[in-house]
């Protein structure tokens, strides 16, 4: 019996990586959502266009983690934590994969086509920079590789505010910076923790070719740049400059610190646990604080 039967629908659902999936929805629900602030659009008005972007961004992405799972196939299955993929462990036939992840990628862009054109090509310039531009390139060729994914990572902010606005206000663009700079000690925190593994499977990513200390020296360099960054939106009021002040300094501290701890692994964890919740309340923050604007 052919490998592929032995295939779930869960299976297919965990080539989109939900994970990946689900944070990358909610920066675009927020770029929706502020773009609405600042343009007068109403969301209550248009539900139909809020949902048309939040599905697209969805299935455009999905399509994108797909691709990226037909593409990094070989190397997953050199890694513990990858190696159970149904794509790498051939549950799933890799022509399947390719199908899937063109279909969603297609689907995507035609239902982001039809809230505004500028947010189909946000969403096929992500599309295209995640799956070439990494995966099939700078992943297997250079430390850089992370800046280049990030790219494709600040997209979806700036997909949501196309879908309502295709002028890209400048709260924009902050917005897709602050979210490329997030995914530096972000994925670089996962580098260190899953060092070994990228070193076995030949992916140079910073903590294998650099070490840890030159890790973490950049890591909090880009925390220490988020400051600056994040309060270019000090006009969304007090609240918020404080708010972000506070998380950005918190994170900051954590990583300072973690110049004196001896156990650099479990200083990642804490840095990597860190902007999780880091990114979930900074949504929170920046929704909750122009509720009434």
């Amino acid at each position: 019996m052919p490998e592929s039967k032995t295939a779930t629908w869960k299976d297919f659902i965990t080539l989109t990586k939900t994970g990946i999936v689900g944070s990358n929805v909610m920066t675009a629900f927020l770029g929706i959502w502020l773009a609405s602030k600042y343009t007068g659009f109403s969301i209550d008005d248009h539900p139909l266009r809020v949902i048309l972007a939040m599905l697209g961004t969805m299935f455009v992405i999905a399509g994108g983690t797909s691709l990226n799972n037909y593409i990094d196939r070989d190397i997953d299955k050199l890694m513990p934590r990858t190696r159970d993929r149904p794509s790498a462990n051939g549950r799933i036939p890799p022509n399947q994969i390719l199908l899937v992840g063109f279909i969603f990628s297609i689907v995507g862009t035609f239902l982001l086509l039809m809230t505004e054109m500028m947010a189909a090509v946000l969403g096929l310039i992500g599309l295209f920079v995640y799956v070439v531009f990494y995966t099939m390139w700078t992943k297997r060729t250079t430390s850089f590789n992370t800046a280049v994914g990030a790219i494709s990572g600040a997209m979806p902010p700036l997909i949501g505010w196309a879908a309502v606005d295709p002028g890209l206000h400048p709260v924009a663009w902050v917005l897709f910076f602050i979210m490329f700079i997030w995914q530096m000690p972000h994925f670089f925190a996962i580098g260190m923790m899953r060092c070994e593994d990228y070193r076995n499977a030949g992916v140079p990513m910073l903590p294998v070719v650099a070490g840890f200390a030159t890790t973490k020296r950049q890591m909090v360099l880009y925390v220490g740049v988020l400051i600056p960054v994040s309060l270019l939106l000090y006009k969304l009021g007090m609240v918020y400059t404080i708010g972000v002040a506070l998380l950005s300094i918190g994170w900051l501290a954590i990583g300072i610190f973690g110049f004196k701890m001896k156990n650099d692994l479990k200083w990642a964890r804490m840095m990597f646990v860190y902007s999780l919740n880091y990114l979930v309340l900074l949504v929170i923050l920046m929704i909750g604080v122009t509720v009434t604007m």
